[in-house]
C-alpha cells in the first residue's frame, strides 16, 4: 500500500514521493527479522561453544549483550551505510528518508534503531503491535521511530513507464549536443534525469523548474560545460539523454554491422573424409543493413533555441 506524498526539500520545493505504507514494510520488516534470527543464532552456537561449561551467567550476559548489538546495531549499521536501507528494504525497494526528503545520517538511523528496539517492536513494543497501530494511524505510514529521527519510508523504484518514456532531441540543440563528452555523466545522474523528464509536467510549475534547474546545474558540471542560455532545463536534460542514448545506438550498429562482416565472410568448409572434395562455402557479400532507429516524435512546448 502505499499514497502520494508531498515533501518539502531544503529549498521550499515540493516533491511528490511514493510513500511506503503498512504491507510494504511489514514484508521488509520480516526479511530483517530472518536475518537478524539467523545471527542470533549462529553467535548462540559459538558461545555455547566458547564459553565454559557452567558458567550460566557468563552465558546469558553475552547473550544479552549480543541481542542489543543485533537487533540495533543490524539496522543501524546497514540504514547508515547504504544510506536508508537494510537487506529487507533492498529486497522490497524501500528507502528511508529524511521528511525533507535528504538522505538519512547515523545519528537518525541510531534513533530509529535506538525506537523501534525499545517502543515500536520488541521491549515495549508487544512484538510490533505499537509500530502497527501507529502506522496506521498515521498518514504517511510512520511509526514511534520515524516521528523521533523525522524520518520516512518511500518507495525507491520508480514506475516502469518513468524509466522507458521516449527521450528526443529538442530541436536546434543537435550540433551543441554533438561536442559533448557524455563519457564524464554518472549513470545515477542519467537516471535521475530521465526519471525527472518522465513526470515533470506532473509538478507544478515552480517545482518543475526549480528541480529541473538543480538536475540542469548538476549535469553541467559534470560534463564541465553550462546551460546554454534561453534553454530551459527540461530541454537541456533532454539534449543530454537523447545525444546519449543516440551515441549508444551508433555503437550497437556499428557492433552488428561488424558481426554480420564477420559471419558473410565463412571460409570454405573442410572435407569431409580423406580423398574427398571440399565443399565451398557460401559467397562472401556485403552485410545487411543494420536496422534504421524509431524516429522521433515532435517535442512539445517548442523554445527558441541560442543562436
Amino acid at each position: 500500500m502505499h499514497e502520494e506524498s508531498e515533501l518539502v526539500t531544503g529549498e521550499a520545493v515540493v516533491l511528490d514521493l511514493r510513500v511506503a505504507k503498512l504491507a510494504s514494510r511489514a514484508l521488509a520488516m520480516a526479511l530483517d527479522v530472518l536475518v537478524q534470527f539467523a545471527l542470533l543464532l549462529t553467535a548462540a552456537m559459538v558461545f555455547t561453544f566458547a564459553v565454559p561449561v557452567g558458567d550460566e551467567s557468563l552465558f546469558l550476559a553475552l547473550l544479552l549483550v549480543l541481542v542489543v548489538l543485533v537487533m540495533v546495531g543490524y539496522p543501524v549499521v546497514f540504514e547508515t551505510l547504504s544510506r536508508g536501507r537494510s537487506l529487507g528494504k533492498m529486497a522490497v525497494g524501500l528507502r528511508v528518508v529524511r521528511v525533507d526528503g535528504g538522505p538519512i545520517r547515523f545519528r537518525h538511523a541510531l534513533v530509529r534503531g535506538l525506537a523501534g528496539f525499545v517502543v515500536d517492536f520488541w521491549a515495549l513494543g508487544l512484538f510490533g503491535a505499537v509500530a502497527v497501530i501507529v502506522s496506521l494511524c498515521s498518514s504517511n505510514g510512520r511509526r514511534v521511530g520515524d516521528f523521533l529521527a523525522g524520518t520516512l519510508v518511500v518507495r525507491e523504484r520508480a514506475p516502469a513507464g518513468a524509466l522507458h518514456a521516449a527521450i528526443v532531441m529538442p530541436p536546434g540543440l543537435e550540433g551543441w549536443a554533438a561536442q559533448l563528452d557524455l563519457t564524464r555523466l554518472p549513470d545515477a545522474l542519467a537516471l535521475a534525469s530521465r526519471q525527472f523528464l518522465a513526470r515533470f509536467r506532473e509538478l507544478s510549475p515552480e517545482a518543475s523548474h526549480a528541480l529541473g534547474w538543480g538536475l540542469a546545474q548538476q549535469v553541467g558540471n559534470a560534463l564541465g560545460t553550462p546551460v546554454p542560455p534561453g534553454v530551459p532545463p527540461w530541454a537541456f536534460l533532454a539534449a543530454v539523454l537523447a545525444e546519449r542514448r543516440n551515441r549508444d545506438h551508433a555503437r550497437a550498429f556499428q557492433a552488428y554491422a561488424a558481426q554480420a562482416q564477420a559471419q558473410a565472410q565463412v571460409q570454405p568448409m573442410a572435407a569431409p573424409w580423406p580423398g574427398a572434395q571440399p565443399q565451398p562455402g557460401p559467397v562472401a557479400g556485403p552485410p545487411p543493413d543494420p536496422p534504421t532507429p524509431p524516429s522521433g516524435t515532435p517535442v512539445a512546448n517548442p523554445f527558441t533555441p541560442p543562436s
